[in-house]
């Protein structure tokens, strides 16, 4: 058995040092580009592997980079970029936003906030967009009643993580779906049933800590129904199996239409916003290109065939192999603050182990983007809670006493490997 080489490995922990070793010495975890950290790591693993010649690595890190799963997922990305910014540009963001914060429970402030919380990311795919759109939201319900500032927040990063782990267009899950060889509708299913206690119970608890707290907010703001429809289709789409990129497509289309109709777009705004979502999504594909030339070159030199051989000696069932797919994006989300990033560095190497143990697909997919998004919601140095504590004015630690739903979502996923829920059938 090949056991590998364990210095194959380094240029992970350089990439891990420079963002980290920045972050601490900037004070300021966003001062290393991620794409920058990772293109030195390439770099250090074309140096470090003097076995071959420069042809070969090239083979290997291009092989690597341009398979067709890594090129269907840039293409995906792309997408879904277009595809939000076109919807935002409609007014699907401010609609949604708006109806439910028409509805919010008189006495359920933030319970209410957090349901939003939760569709809006579900229906957007992005936490960050989440938080940045519902935080000033935050800040005036904690100014107008007696509710912590910091609970306020821990409430809309918790909303913001929840869709972010289950939306059908949010990078992360795409993520996780390609890595992991399975489809989005099976993924969203196994995960939504393994999270949904905790966001109950975090609602609970949520009430439970503010009931009684008057109104805050207006009866009423401006929406409409038509402008929410694109995110409506798109999730139901996705849910009945429909290909995701035929979704992301009809999608477009669709929010395309709805702007023609209620007047918020033209077709030179309509291509403006969808060149604008694309660029927006182009870093995150480029590093996802990288990482994959990156995770070739290193299993090539034996990195990969090490960390099989070291892990699989702590593993003796297949629930351990659950343990381990969810302890290897655990640190790795920890190291780099960035849960689509832990999920590409960690998925060839959950897949393999997967494989070994025969765990699920499905499962193995929904625990990379669980425990990616555990640690997303937690950590304070995380763009979202950086996010949430620059808009309401407080430390990141303050929040981080109230964060309930990542806490609850990663007991959960734990309970769900330990008596083997949800079962599933084999396809």
């Amino acid at each position: 058995m090949n056991h590998g080489n364990k210095w194959a490995l380094l240029p992970f922990l350089i990439f891990i040092l420079l963002f980290i070793g920045s972050g601490i010495l900037t004070k300021d975890f966003t001062a290393m580009p991620l794409n920058m950290a990772v293109g030195i790591a390439c770099i250090a693993a074309f140096i470090m592997n003097r076995r071959d010649g420069t042809e070969k690595k090239l083979e290997v890190f291009l092989k690597g980079a341009g398979n067709k799963d890594v090129m269907l997922m840039v293409l995906i990305f792309l997408l879904a970029g277009a595809f939000s910014s076109v919807a935002k540009q409609m007014g699907a963001v401010e609609s949604t936003v708006n109806l439910g914060l028409t509805y919010l429970p008189q006495n359920f402030l933030l319970v209410g906030l957090f349901i939003i919380g939760c569709l809006i990311s579900l229906s957007m795919g992005t936490s960050m967009g989440t938080v940045v759109a519902l935080s000033p939201i935050g800040v005036g319900i904690a100014d107008a009643t007696e509710i912590s500032v910091a609970l306020t927040m821990a409430t809309v990063v918790g909303g913001a993580m929840f869709g972010d782990n289950l939306s059908v267009i949010s990078d992360t899950t795409i993520a996780a779906v390609r890595t992991q060889g399975t489809d989005m509708r099976d993924k969203f299913k196994v995960n939504f049933w393994i999270v949904l206690p905790a966001a109950v119970v975090t609602a609970i608890i949520i009430g439970i800590l503010t009931a009684g707290n008057s109104h805050a907010l207006k009866d009423t703001y401006d929406y409409s129904i038509l402008s929410i429809l694109p995110y409506i289709f798109v999730l139901v789409a996705a849910i009945i199996g429909v290909d995701v990129i035929k979704v992301l497509l009809g999608g477009i289309i669709v929010s395309f239409a709805i702007g023609l109709i209620n007047g918020s777009l033209s077709v030179l705004s309509f291509v403006e916003a969808a060149s604008k979502g694309i660029v927006g999504m182009e870093d995150i594909a480029i590093i996802a290109v990288l990482i994959s030339g990156l995770v070739a070159l290193i299993q090539h030199a034996g990195g990969i065939d090490f960390l099989l051989t070291f892990i699989s000696k702590k593993i003796r069932s297949k629930k351990g192999a659950e343990f381990g797919i969810a302890s290897l994006v655990s640190v790795t989300d920890i190291s780099t603050a960035n849960n689509t990033i832990a999920i590409l560095m960690t998925g060839p190497l959950a897949k393999k182990i997967a494989d070994q143990y025969e765990v699920d697909p499905r499962k193995s997919a929904s625990l990379l983007d669980i425990f990616a998004s555990v640690w997303q919601g937690f950590v304070p140095y995380s763009p979202q809670l950086l996010a949430a504590a620059s808009v309401a004015g407080i430390s990141t630690v303050s929040i981080m006493f109230y964060s309930f739903y990542p806490i609850l979502m990663a007991v959960c996923a734990v309970g769900a490997i330990l008596i083997g829920y949800p079962r599933l059938k084999k396809k």
